[in-house]
This record gives C-alpha cells, structure tokens and sequence, in this order.
C-alpha cells in the first residue's frame, strides 16, 4: 500500500490530463447527500461513481439529485452507476474498483442501515464502540478489494474511524486515508461559540486545533460538557490565542439538532470537506487543515494537513500546538470512555466497564477481544441479540 503523501502525488499527475474520479460506495443518506453537495461544484473535470447494492434505489437517489443540480443549474459532472454491488463479496468489489480505477473512494456503505446505532447505546450504555464491530465489516471487504484491484485511490471511511482504521492498520491490512466526521462535527459549533463570546463576527476565521476522539464529540454535542476530561485544544483569532471560558464555549455546543437522517448532512459535509481538500490541493496547489478520525491509522481524531503548495504535496498531522505523543494520550483517555480501551495485533479490546453496561443493559455477554477473524460473527451477535431486539 502505497503512503498518503504518494498517493497525492500519483494522483496530481494523473489529473494534468484527465478528470477526477470520484467513487461513492453504499448511496443511503451520507452517500446521497454527498452526491448532490459534489454535483454542486459544477465541474465538468469530475466523474462521479456510484455503486451498491439495489439498482433502483441508485437510480432513484441518482434521478433526484441530477435533476435537483440541473434545475440549479449546477450539473455539469457526469454520475455513472455500478449495481448489483454487494459488498459483502470481495469479488464484486475489486471488479467495482478494478474497472473504474478512481482517484478518490468514499466508504459511506453500512452493515446495518436505517439505524443510528448511538440511539440504542448513548441512552443505555453511554458509549458507541460497542458497534465498532459493525462499522468495520464492509471497509474491511473494501480494502481488502482495494488491494487485489491494485488501486491506489485516496480512500475516506465514515464510519466510527477512531477506532477501525487503526484496527486495519494493526491487522496488517490496506485502510483508509482519512476517517469522516467525529471530531470535524465540534469544530464549527466550537467557533460560533467562540465567536459569540468573543464579539466575533466572522467566526470561519477562527482557528481551531483539536485532538480528541469520538466520545467527546458526543457528550459536548449532546450535554455541552467533557465529562470532567481536561481537552486538547487551541483556539486562535488574527494570529493571537482567544481568551475564551472553555467551559463555557463546551455548554454553547450542545443546540437542537434533529435524529432522523437528516443528520447525515453533517458527515457527508464531512466527506465533502476532504474530497474538496484533496482536490483543491492536487490541482491548485493549496493548503488545508482538516481534523480527521483515524488518519494515518492513529486511534482518536487528529488535526491534519495537506499542503499542496510545494513542489510534492505533503499531508501530516499538525503538530504546531500539541506533540503527537500528547494528542495520542489524550485520544486514548476519550476513546476508552467510548468503550475501547485498545486496537493492538490485529485485535480490538473492550473495556471492562462497557462489558459490565452491555451486560446490564442488553443481558449480552460480549467477548472482551474481538480479533480480526471474529469480526463477523461478533457482529451478528450485536445485531440479532441487540439491534433486533432494542432498537424499538
């Protein structure tokens, strides 16, 4: 597996004389609505794949969103569809990936969809790696196609990455770039907050450095407090530190927000983000910085560069407010209140205290090790013993 950094590169080559090929895998809300916000760029440089599993349900989610662009006048990239995809089968998907040979796959797919699955756990055992077991059942088929194709596409995960591309990585396996959402969804609540207290008016110029991991974009989003854990994180305006109470911009995170899919919009945003970073980056020759889950195959969310402004585009986790070790150790403290207290060999650990909770809340006896091997049958268990039984 090729590294990020040649990959970009590989990539910057490759789009001096040809147009950028977007794969999106699994077309439910995440996958729709990133189709349109990609549409809505209105290049004709872009082609757009989409590829799963029930061809109507493609063609109708492609329909509405081509139409809805062209009624906008904002249709100019062309949307190709691949069904009958099942991504269980790593046949079909390395012959998805081998045929189109994209520049960028975006994984938005799920194990068990029509389910937000923290609407199960957060009410009852205050933790969401209980699903990591599910989040990682279809990326691994994907990377493991990946690699069979030869493909070396820049690959984005949206699902519970803090925890499943380190698990890859662990495992000696292909994975993702970059991880979608997470951490990126506190970051503009962080600067409105900011901005109102400090009298700001264009709040976007605010910058942001922040490193933790998924549990804490939960609870600040949902109760508007860190659970007592001092947090990683830097705020700056015009070059200067803000004086901001953290406290305070914490609790003015938590505003009304729906549950339904519209919430998606956030991590397709999240999707959008990346891909227009990647993008800006390898054809202009412009910088971002990203807070991404899982990049580079580090547990937590992370602040991350890609700078195309040098002769060979460079991508990193920017170390200029706190070292890597520091941001590794704060990631830990959050995740393991996710219930993970490590990904190591291959081999995903849950807490001690989230098995007492499962077992309290669901009557499941969950296996304190999940390795790579059982990644399945722990997963079925979850979804016959738990989602089938208490999603309500």
């Amino acid at each position: 597996m090729k590294s990020l950094d040649e990959k970009l590169n590989a990539m910057k080559v490759r789009l001096q004389n040809g147009k950028a090929k977007i794969m999106i895998l699994g077309l439910g809300s995440v996958g729709s609505y990133l189709l349109d916000y990609l549409v809505s760029m209105q290049s004709e440089n872009m082609e757009i794949y989409v590829a799963g599993r029930d061809p109507n349900k493609l063609t109708m989610n492609v329909n509405i969103v081509r139409i809805a662009a062209a009624i906008r006048g904002q249709c100019r990239s062309e949307i190709k569809i691949i069904s009958d995809v099942d991504f269980n089968d790593v046949a079909q998907l390395t012959d998805c990936i081998g045929s189109v040979k994209p520049d960028i796959i975006v994984n938005s797919s799920r194990a068990y969809s029509g389910l937000k699955y923290g609407s199960i756990s957060w009410s009852n055992v205050r933790a969401y790696g209980i699903w990591s077991p599910l989040s990682i059942k279809y990326v691994k088929n994907i990377m493991e196609a990946y690699e069979k194709a030869k493909s070396d596409a820049i690959v984005i995960n949206t699902s519970y990455s803090d925890a499943i591309i380190p698990w890859l990585k662990s495992a000696g396996k292909a994975y993702p770039d970059f991880g979608s959402g997470n951490v990126n969804h506190l970051v503009p609540r962080i600067k409105y907050a900011a901005a109102e207290l400090s009298n700001i008016k264009d709040f976007w110029n605010i910058d942001v450095t922040y490193a933790t991991a998924h549990f804490h974009d939960v609870v600040i989003s949902k109760e508007g407090h860190t659970e007592n854990v001092d947090q990683l994180i830097s705020l700056k305006y015009d070059g200067k530190k803000l004086d901001v109470d953290m406290n305070e911009v914490f609790s003015r995170c938590k505003i009304a927000m729906p549950v339904d899919a519209k919430r998606n919009m956030m991590n397709a945003s999240s999707n959008f983000e990346i891909v227009s970073a990647i993008l800006g980056a390898v054809t202009e020759g412009k910088k971002y910085k990203l807070h991404c889950p899982g990049v580079f195959g580090e547990i937590g969310g992370y602040p991350v560069v890609i700078d195309g402004g040098g002769e060979n585009i460079k991508a990193y986790i920017d170390q200029s407010e706190f070292s890597l070790p520091e941001m590794r150790a704060k990631n830990r403290e959050s995740i393991y209140l996710d219930g993970v207290e490590d990904v190591t060999d291959g081999t995903l650990i849950y807490t001690d205290e989230l098995l007492q909770k499962v077992r309290k809340a669901f009557g499941v006896e969950l296996v304190k090790k999940v390795p790579f091997d059982r990644i399945d049958e722990v997963a079925r268990t979850i979804i016959s013993e738990i989602i089938e039984k208490f999603r309500g």
